[in-house]
């Protein structure tokens, strides 16, 4: 069964939630030991050292520290998407550093293997990082619930190419980033309207012949692919 989308310009956000599956941890922020009097006295978030552990999950309240402190200890910055048309390798940016962090951070998870190309409108964007499969709901679950903020200062156009971060469907008048799902333009000239609404943190850097060929397939009323695009798996390349 396939699920209903926003139309243009609002995206989606599916933060699923499978109570009965996936494990309940508790997150895990611990504050390490100060080695001295003035050590302790060093308040400001770059002189904070936590414990971060796989188990942590993330929510509203946490996600922000989390990925202070996860992009500082993970400064990968290039991915392979691989999907069934072929490969889209992507540039990450340092300057939008909470998204680039959530994105290498769920790579490094591997949530978006057998993710799909959900929503894709020629000459506008293709969608991705959902699915209709119940087991990319747990994976969410396990993971956690939580929204990013948008970062949209940083002088990136929504050109062709360039990966963004759609925003949540719920009540979000300050369009709150959904983490688990990304567009890439692929309209000719870009998409400048998006500017200021979405916060681009990559750009596709090879393979955007591969983009235009998903951009082209046939799709329902509510622009799923009549035939399904999958993301077979996302890995980090030098």
């Amino acid at each position: 069964m396939k699920y209903i989308f926003l139309v243009l310009f609002s995206f989606i956000l599916l933060n699923c939630e499978d109570k009965q599956s996936g494990k309940n941890t508790e997150t895990t922020l611990k504050e390490s030991p100060k080695k001295n009097k003035k050590d302790s006295l060093l308040k400001n978030e770059a002189d904070a050292e936590f414990e971060i552990k796989d188990t942590t999950k993330l929510t509203d309240k946490n996600a922000m520290e989390f990925f202070l402190i996860y992009e500082k200890k993970n400064p990968e910055n290039k991915v392979r998407i691989t999907t069934s048309f072929g490969t889209i390798d992507i540039l990450l940016f340092n300057e939008t550093k909470f998204h680039r962090a959530n994105f290498i951070f769920l790579t490094k998870q591997g949530y978006f293997n057998d993710t799909q190309f959900y929503r894709v409108i020629d000459n506008f964007i293709v969608q991705a990082g959902n699915s209709d499969n119940p087991e990319i709901a747990k994976k969410r679950y396990n993971i956690g619930k939580y929204l990013l903020p948008t970062d949209t200062k940083r002088g990136f156009k929504h050109d062709r190419g360039v990966i963004s971060m759609p925003s949540s469907e719920i009540e979000n008048p300050y369009k709150l980033a959904s983490p688990f799902e990304f567009f890439i333009v692929q309209q000719k000239g870009g998409a400048h309207h998006l500017d200021g609404d979405y916060t681009i943190f990559g750009k596709v850097i090879n393979g955007m012949d591969v983009v235009d060929k998903i951009a082209e397939q046939k799709t329902d009323k509510s622009d799923w692919p009549l035939s399904n695009i999958y993301i077979e798996k996302v890995e980090i390349i030098k």
